[in-house]
């Protein structure tokens, strides 16, 4: 039987820098957003409107929250060097506060159901993008990262 070495040690793993990812990622999400909002303006009813200007506010809202808190679970474990301790009320949390919101907006009238939800999935399009963005690069451009 092959024995298992004990990889752990007391420094953190060195991660391969993300290469801009999550900026593009979100900054793609904010343009989507945007996008969305400004072509509703145009030809949609006004909730639909405040729909997706809310879903995608609170999409960017809990992306950011997310990475806060990954980043500060991270960020103990390499100080400390132990294994990262992740709370799932954390996560919980942020999506109880994101339901609350969007149950009170809806309740109050002031956004359509369906346009708050498609907001909310600003970051599906964002990954979207730059799968494309890889494929472009990877395929049409012959560039692979090592």
């Amino acid at each position: 039987m092959q024995s298992i070495s004990n990889n752990m040690s007391a420094t953190a793993p060195s991660l391969p820098a993300d290469n801009g990812l999550d900026t593009r990622v979100l900054r793609i999400m904010a343009v989507a957003v945007g996008l969305a909002v400004f072509i509703s303006a145009l030809i949609a009813p006004w909730r639909v409107t405040a729909g997706l200007f809310l879903g995608g506010l609170l999409s960017l809202l809990s992306h950011h929250w997310m990475r806060l808190a990954i980043s500060a679970a991270f960020d103990n474990a390499a100080g400390s060097g132990t294994k990262p301790q992740f709370t799932s009320a954390k996560y919980v949390l942020r999506y109880f506060v994101v339901a609350a919101v969007v149950f009170a907006a809806y309740k109050l009238g002031v956004v359509s159901l369906p346009a708050t939800i498609a907001g909310l999935c600003s970051f599906v399009v964002a990954l979207f993008v730059e799968a494309f963005r890889e494929f472009y690069f990877a395929i049409i451009r012959r560039e692979e990262k090592s």
